[in-house]
């Protein structure tokens, strides 16, 4: 069974950074998939970045490019996803969730392939 336990969010205003971490137990990179994706109210749970389990392929949601950095530390078992330039529009619950995936599989963020997921931890971005 992977345990996943996020951690990170916050208030923080227009323009701020914040980092989110996802912890995931040991061994899990070595055969897993990694995704962090959102839900705000109202609205279907969205990719907004994913990492394979190689590590080597990242992917990432338009709205997020450029502003949201997705990065990984085996010895920590932990990934990240740092994100600046926030806008009010990334107020959302941010989930992480594992895929477990052959090693050459290149990275996908449909929420429906992931597997295991995590509590989650909200986001807010307001002035």
């Amino acid at each position: 069974q992977v345990r996943i336990a996020e951690s990170g969010g916050g208030l923080v205003q227009p323009g701020s950074s914040l980092r989110l971490s996802c912890a995931v137990s040991q061994f899990t990179l070595n055969y897993h998939a990694i995704g962090w994706f959102r839900q705000a109210p109202g609205k279907e749970r969205e990719g907004v970045a994913c990492i394979s389990r190689s590590g080597a392929n990242t992917l990432y949601a338009d709205s997020v490019k450029g502003r949201f950095t997705l990065s990984r530390d085996k010895t920590k078992n932990t990934v990240y996803l740092q994100m600046d330039s926030m806008k009010p529009d990334d107020t959302a619950v941010y989930y992480c969730g594992a895929r477990r995936e052959i090693l050459t599989a290149l990275p996908t963020c449909a929420s429906d392939e992931y597997t295991f997921w995590g509590q989650g931890t909200q986001v807010t971005v307001s002035s």
